[in-house]
């Protein structure tokens, strides 16, 4: 008889991992308004490249909803990715379900 352990369960990332991934540059377009700095963009590929299961990608998902607190913060955070030319697996947005980000 051959016992196998059960399946790893999958952690997705955290969100204190994507908010320092995202930090500082990002962080001061989206919430403070400032100029948007090309920093901002290797940010994004960052966190980019550090959410490739769905898991991670969910989880990223709630945490950049959690980021913006306003209207005009969201929409600075929505912009990021066109900014950067960069292609997010889902959009940033207060109404956007995470749960059904593959």
């Amino acid at each position: 008889m051959v016992v196998t352990p059960p399946p790893a369960k999958v952690v997705a990332i955290t969100c204190g991992t994507v908010h320092n991934i995202m930090h500082p540059y990002c962080h001061k377009y989206a919430l403070f308004g400032e100029s948007f700095p090309s920093e901002c963009c290797n940010e994004l590929k960052s966190l980019i490249s550090n959410i490739t299961i769905s898991a991670d990608r969910q989880s990223a998902c709630s945490c950049m909803k959690g980021l913006a607190f306003n209207e005009k913060q969201v929409n600075r955070l929505a912009s990021i990715p066109e900014l950067c030319g960069a292609n997010l697996p889902f959009k940033i947005g207060k109404d956007v379900d995470c749960s059904k980000v593959n």
